[in-house]
């Protein structure tokens, strides 16, 4: 029907943005580690964590469609990681 005006489609819904923790825990992701150990350290140092309360809250990102929006490579890589072990298993 020509002529009618018709209001403009919602905008998606918003997704919430990660909090700069979940960020970093992601960021810490990304980056390569040369040896054993080096990776703890630098999680208790950077982050302020132990190392098994980070493994944790990654692998809570990992099903966190927000981690997903943020960093899709990461969190895809990871994903298939966690898959891999698990069929391992």
């Amino acid at each position: 029907m020509q002529g009618m005006d018709t209001d403009p489609p919602p905008p998606p819904p918003r997704v919430p943005s990660l909090n700069r923790r979940e960020q970093d825990i992601l960021a810490l992701e990304r980056r390569g580690f040369p040896g054993p150990g080096v990776k703890e350290r630098a999680i208790r140092e950077e982050l302020g964590l132990a190392p098994v309360r980070y493994y944790q809250l990654l692998n809570a990102l990992l099903d966190d469609e927000r981690a997903l929006a943020h960093d899709p490579v990461t969190v895809n890589r990871l994903r298939r990681v966690r898959e891999t072990r698990r069929s391992e298993r």
